[in-house]
């Protein structure tokens, strides 16, 4: 049995085009999705799979229709292919039913895993150059100067809490209040070192 699933990204598109694919490639019942390409909840897909039994194949009209991203499109073929589910596209003509689909297919899954692989060493190479030149990985800070600048303002100038300025800058009380103590010790150590110059440049004179 042919199932088709179809999916569109906004209420203002419409499925017809894919529909009309499917029913014309011989599904016997259709299933269809509105939701972007990178949301996990498609209620349609599910009942899709649910219905889907061994020896069933699963239609798409183009792959992007199926997966948010390559390596969730070839882990949901895998799950179909592990139920003895089949998995056809109509616009790439891939047919993992037949020898041929099964082994593109394969190669797409060997392409994602290098590129995977390919990003982690690229990752681990960019991390070890930035310790190399003193820098830490991580992400980068959510207060950037500006907004510091403008937590001061707010804590010299009103009476809000740190809580309230916290909130909102949209970051949490803790990391505001190691915002502000990191740049109190920063200053206080410009002050000490300007102290320093001008007496040293005084006793010059």
């Amino acid at each position: 049995m042919l199932l088709g699933y179809a999916r569109v990204s906004t209420d203002d598109q419409t499925d017809a085009l894919q529909l009309d694919a499917l029913k014309a490639a011989g599904c016997e019942r259709t299933f269809s999705d509105r939701a972007s390409g990178a949301s996990a909840d498609r209620p349609a897909l599910r009942d899709a799979i649910s219905h889907a039994r061994q020896g069933d194949t699963l239609v798409v009209w183009r792959l992007d229709r199926l997966g948010r991203s390559l390596p969730h499109l070839i882990e949901t073929v895998r799950s179909l292919e592990t139920s003895g589910v089949g998995f056809r596209s109509l616009t790439e003509h891939l047919d993992t039913t037949t020898p041929n689909g099964r082994l593109i297919f394969h190669l797409f899954g060997a392409l994602a895993e290098f590129e995977r692989e390919l990003i982690r060493e690229r990752t681990k190479a960019g991390l070890a150059a930035a310790r190399a030149r003193g820098r830490k990985g991580g992400r980068p800070a959510k207060l950037n100067a500006e907004r510091l600048r403008m937590a001061q303002r707010l804590l010299k100038d009103s009476e809000s809490t740190v809580s309230e300025i916290a909130r909102t800058l949209g970051v949490h009380r803790s990391t505001l209040h190691k915002a502000l103590s990191a740049e109190t010790i920063r200053q206080s150590a410009v002050s000490a070192r300007n102290k320093t110059a001008a007496l040293a440049a005084r006793g010059e004179k």
